[in-house]
């Protein structure tokens, strides 16, 4: 068990990596793997949240539960700038102030983290307690954390929510970031790039 949930999560962290190997990247290559990202996380919340969300519980349990993920970003997205009150102030090469590129930085990197943990929670549970119990009912568990009494639609919420988080970030931050340099042409296409090896990914596992 602890091998394989330190796999699962070491998976994450490995798209963190060439952040240590290199920090100075132009506009378009920023722009274009922020376009990558927002495809993966648009597919992943489709394919490996929705959907498999809609095939144990009912349609309408997914749509509140994205609607509550989304909504909760939203409002963090409003409560997160009154946390940076101590990077104020900060003063770049040459004097200039880098509060305005500093802020909504750190506030989408914020909000992305809080995306993905919302997104890998259930499944760090799913795993431990799959493991632990040998059986596979981790439905149940899920429905007790979230105290929600329909084991079904305990996980079907779940998904939703994590779902729903992950859209609010990508269309709320990550997609008009990648636009604002003057390369939306190479993030849309990143983008797409992103979705497909998702989608081609997810039916390899499938068969």
């Amino acid at each position: 068990m602890v091998v394989v949930t330190f796999v699962a999560g070491a998976a994450t962290g490995v798209g963190a990596l060439p952040v240590f190997f290199r920090t100075d990247v132009s506009h378009r290559t920023y722009d274009a793997a922020l376009g990558l990202a927002a495809g993966v996380m648009v597919a992943a919340s489709v394919f490996g949240l929705i959907l498999p969300g809609m095939e144990e519980g009912s349609l309408a349990v997914v749509v509140a539960g994205v609607f509550a993920g989304g909504g909760f970003l939203l409002v963090a997205n409003r409560l997160i700038p009154h946390f940076h009150a101590q990077y104020r102030g900060l003063v770049g090469e040459g004097g200039v102030d880098e509060e305005a590129s500093l802020t909504p930085t750190i506030r989408r990197a914020m909000l992305v983290g809080a995306a993905i943990t919302m997104h890998n929670a259930p499944e760090g549970l799913a795993i431990g307690v799959g493991y632990a119990s040998g059986l596979e009912e981790v439905a149940l568990v899920l429905a007790i954390v979230i105290a929600i009494q329909n084991v079904p639609d305990g996980f079907a919420f779940a998904a939703g929510v994590a779902a729903g988080a992950m859209l609010a970030v990508v269309f709320r931050e990550m997609v008009p970031s990648s636009h604002g340099h003057g390369y939306a042409d190479a993030a849309t296409a990143a983008f797409l790039v992103g979705f497909a090896v998702i989608v081609v990914v997810d039916t390899v596992v499938v068969l």
